[in-house]
């Protein structure tokens, strides 16, 4: 699942390649995930990209006015292709959902899914694509603080893991990172929000901030073909079932009520003294 730091570089490199330019073509492969019947996606043909930028884990496409909303779901993802080659043989093993053409290649939208969950809109503002209405705080935001994050918090009866990944409180988390942060602030991922105790926010936001602050910069620049191989290279427990923790003599081990979806350190990662 494409997370805040990936979608980041991506709306990076996009705005570089495509601010500026004209779309000339488009071909919608799979229907399915065109959300806006009444507005087909032909709608953006002729229209020059003004601003490309990041809502969470989507990417908004300012086209003169029109906007294009990309939700890449579960396993979706973005191709750049020269007008000579074909998104097909950038990836071979994800089914094409749309193309895009501008003047010097094709913008592909991939879903490597067993179900389709990439989706697509075409609106006159991102805030009036759903998902996109209801994000809370972006996480990745430098400015997000710590008294925002207790805030969201609460006294909920809501395990961390499931917290950091609900969009409503938290925009740009998903399974992968959830993992990683929580590693990083040394707490449980099965542990309820309202056992917190100061310090214990303290410290999750520190992880917070320090995690995603770093996966930004460390994405920066990546070939959008390789951001899934360099996330996936730079994860300390999520993805490492069965491996040594990277910080203690424990073992990493999937996080129980999972399915194998989560990992943690059971030797570092505790239970607040409330839980």
């Amino acid at each position: 699942m494409p997370e805040a730091p990936e979608v980041e570089a991506l709306a990076h490199f996009l705005s570089e390649r495509l601010r500026g330019r004209a779309v000339t073509g488009v071909e919608l492969v799979e229907g399915r995930a065109l959300k806006t019947r009444a507005r087909p996606l032909d709608e953006i043909v002729g229209r020059t990209v003004t601003a490309v930028s990041r809502r969470g884990k989507h990417i908004d496409l300012d086209l003169d006015g029109v906007h294009l909303g990309l939700g890449f779901g579960r396993a979706g993802w973005a191709t750049w292709s020269p007008s000579a080659a074909t998104d097909d043989e950038a990836v071979p093993a994800a089914a094409v959902i749309a193309r895009i053409a501008f003047d010097d290649g094709i913008l592909g939208i991939i879903d490597a899914g067993e179900w389709l969950s990439v989706q697509l809109h075409v609106v006159d503002a991102a805030e009036e694509v759903p998902s996109i209405a209801k994000l809370g705080p972006d996480a990745a935001d430098p400015s997000y603080s710590r008294e925002m994050l207790a805030e969201a918090l609460g006294r909920r009866r809501k395990q961390l893991k499931a917290l950091l990944q609900e969009q409503e409180t938290l925009a740009g988390i998903g399974n992968a990172y959830s993992d990683e942060i929580l590693f990083a602030a040394r707490l449980a991922p099965t542990a309820h929000a309202a056992a917190l105790s100061e310090d214990d926010i303290t410290r999750l936001h520190h992880a917070l901030h320090d995690t995603l602050t770093a996966a930004v910069l460390a994405r920066r620049g990546v070939p959008i073909a390789e951001q899934k191989a360099a996330k996936v290279a730079s994860m300390r427990v999520h993805g490492r079932t069965g491996e040594q923790c990277p910080d203690c003599a424990g073992v990493i081990e999937d996080i129980p009520g999972t399915k194998g979806g989560g990992q943690w350190c059971p030797s570092c990662q505790t239970l607040p003294a409330g839980d």
